[in-house]
């Protein structure tokens, strides 16, 4: 089968085995993939979590249908229609174990699918399970037109918060965040975002701050939180290391927490897939939450797609067809 693998000369499309599926396993036939930062890197040879190197398939979002399950395997039936994450996505065929997909809404194509396992379960767990939110709350996301950024703000405002707000450094993503539930929309390139924040929280700061950026942006971070609120650092865009203060932190009393999906087990994965169906599944089925496709691209152009990427001028998600 076709496959785009990390080689000792870069990533290409080549031909590998079609895996089989063990245990409770299903084998996929990949319809269409969603493109993540993390597949950038790993494309340039890095490691996500113990994912990466030469040999490795990349991709880690998909939608298709059932080709074949393993001998454990429940929930689907050969010819369902389903998506979800996992490694070696970007392939004819992939393998993904049984808690960590969702049936595909029987109104949303493979393109509109692939963009939502990955984004629904990283944002509901931070919002929601990690973060917290309650009704009438307020809610900043840092990152916010990225694809999971989009669907954070989207998730808040189902959840009830009264207020959002999203950042991005980039003026006309900036300008569209309002479409999809933002509020207030800040540069958190500007030092005075911070000013912004608290003016539109009188004075306080908001409930919970969602993390993608990081970086220089984590003492701010801090200021523009409430006595008592809450971070989840989901990301690292703005850079792995920066000055944090931590008087700031103590003074204010934050609950700071990090979360990955690249140190969670098997088990832990498929029980934040289950919370999503329980939670918030009516609202991806009705369309209340959905991202916008920026560009939808054929298998053999999957190098363009990532060029496109890269070019960080997308909003919400760029889908590749297989």
């Amino acid at each position: 089968m076709k496959a785009y693998v990390y080689g000792a000369d870069g990533a290409g499309i080549s031909d590998v085995a079609q895996p089989k599926p063990k245990g409770t396993q299903v084998l996929v036939r990949v319809r269409a993939c969603g493109l993540n930062r993390a597949d950038a890197g790993m494309r340039k040879g890095h490691a996500h979590g113990a994912a990466g190197g030469v040999g490795t398939v990349l991709g880690m979002e998909w939608a298709g249908e059932v080709a074949e399950l393993g001998p454990d395997a429940k929930g689907v039936k050969v010819g369902d229609r389903i998506m979800g994450s996992g490694s070696a996505a970007f392939a004819e065929y992939t393998l993904a174990d049984h808690g960590r997909l969702f049936h595909a809404p029987s109104n949303m194509n493979f393109e509109e699918a692939a963009t939502l396992p990955i984004a629904l379960a990283t944002m509901h767990n931070a919002v929601v399970t990690v973060g917290g939110v309650q009704a009438g709350q307020s809610v900043l996301v840092q990152g916010a037109s990225s694809g999971v950024g989009l669907m954070a703000m989207q998730i808040a405002r189902l959840k009830g918060a009264k207020l959002v707000i999203g950042s991005s450094t980039d003026a006309t993503r900036r300008g569209r965040l309002k479409e999809y539930g933002a509020d207030l929309a800040v540069d958190s390139s500007d030092p005075k975002w911070v000013d912004e924040v608290l003016k539109a929280t009188n004075g306080e700061g908001v409930d919970l701050i969602v993390d993608q950026v990081s970086g220089k942006v984590a003492s701010q971070n801090l200021a523009a939180t409430k006595i008592k609120g809450r971070i989840v650092n989901v990301g690292r865009l703005g850079g792995t290391h920066a000055d944090f203060n931590f008087d700031l932190h103590a003074a204010r009393r934050i609950d700071y927490v990090g979360v990955t999906f690249r140190t969670r087990t098997i088990e832990e994965v498929r029980e934040i897939f289950a919370e999503v169906h329980r939670d918030i599944w009516g609202a991806v089925e009705s369309r209340k939450l959905q991202l916008p496709i920026d560009k939808v691209y054929a298998f053999n152009d999957i190098d363009k797609a990532f060029e496109h990427m890269e070019a960080n001028k997308h909003l919400g998600k760029i889908v590749v067809t297989v």
